[in-house]
């Protein structure tokens, strides 16, 4: 079967060169939306990608010709812009819509499924805006398809879940709640990996593809357990209350504070593991066994 020609939006970034990469690795034409402000800084990269075969088109999401003429020239639209510009997808989505080419789109969620979060107020709109790009392109009909992998790898697992530090504890760490509330962790190109394998897998049309890889499910007892097995040390443990985890979310400055929030959502709340997956969405590793990915051990194993 002819691969579905992609277009990643946000390519030079954190988790869209990863996408890019992996696109070119399996097969499907790639192309890449670039504003011309980022061209001089990301020239190393963009070379890359033309190496590979990217095909670069200059735009952006507020230039709507561009957009169209670009999207016009796929099939598959993957969105990986930062969640703080979440509700520029809107743009994107008229765009689609006039376009009228597109078999799936894939907007930029990639963390926890803002459906399925426990939290409604103190933040910031951060998972609200994505659940309102969902609605919106449910109501005008454009099939899709969204990846909820829930932490990256890159995120809050480098301090072993340890707001302020940057690299993990050796002598004292904190634990938030009472330890055994699971999260998940998947590394930014496995999440890239996993995403590409949807696009033109109808299992997938329509639904959430849920990420929780077996070795990459754990709760913050298990983690710093892994962590003091691996350094051959125990940690002084300090448990810290649900209140105090709001009041540090409180007194920290904005965005330091979303470390908080996560934290919150994740490991007390449970909103990455709480629920098991419905009919509406589908597993990732059950659908893609071949996908190899890293496990939170293996990954930390780098940080030795």
């Amino acid at each position: 079967m002819e691969k579905s020609r992609i277009l990643v939006i946000g390519a030079t970034g954190n988790l869209g060169h990863h996408l890019v990469n992996v696109s070119v690795a399996l097969g499907h034409p790639t192309f890449a939306l670039i504003r011309e402000s980022t061209i001089p800084d990301k020239s190393h990269l963009l070379e890359s990608f033309t190496n590979a075969g990217v095909k670069l088109l200059k735009g952006s999401l507020q230039d709507h010709s561009n957009l169209i003429e670009a999207i016009k020239q796929v099939d598959v639209v993957i969105c990986a812009i930062p969640s703080k510009h979440s509700l520029d997808q809107k743009l994107l989505i008229r765009a689609i819509k006039e376009a009228g080419c597109v078999k799936r789109f894939i907007p930029s969620e990639f963390g926890a499924d803002p459906d399925k979060v426990q939290i409604s107020s103190n933040q910031y709109k951060f998972y609200a805006n994505k659940a309102e790009i969902r609605r919106i392109i449910e109501e005008e009909g454009i099939p899709y398809t969204y990846i909820s992998c829930n932490f990256f790898t890159g995120v809050l697992l480098p301090s072993l879940v340890q707001p302020g530090l940057k690299t993990p504890p050796r002598d004292k760490v904190r634990i938030f709640g009472d330890g055994n509330t699971k999260a998940v962790f998947v590394k930014e190109c496995d999440v890239a990996a996993f995403t590409i394998s949807t696009v033109d897998d109808p299992r997938t049309l329509n639904k959430v593809l849920y990420l929780r890889p077996p070795g990459n499910v754990c709760s913050l007892n298990e983690l710093v357990e892994i962590w003091e097995m691996k350094i051959g040390k125990k940690l002084e443990k300090v448990y810290i209350t649900e209140e105090q985890v709001l009041k540090s979310f409180q007194e920290t400055p904005y965005p330091s504070n979303m470390e908080f929030i996560f934290i919150y959502s994740a490991f007390i709340k449970g909103d990455h593991t709480y629920f098991d997956i419905e009919p509406s969405g589908v597993g990732g590793t059950e659908l893609y066994p071949h996908v190899q990915y890293t496990t939170i051990s293996e990954y930390l194993d780098t940080l030795l």
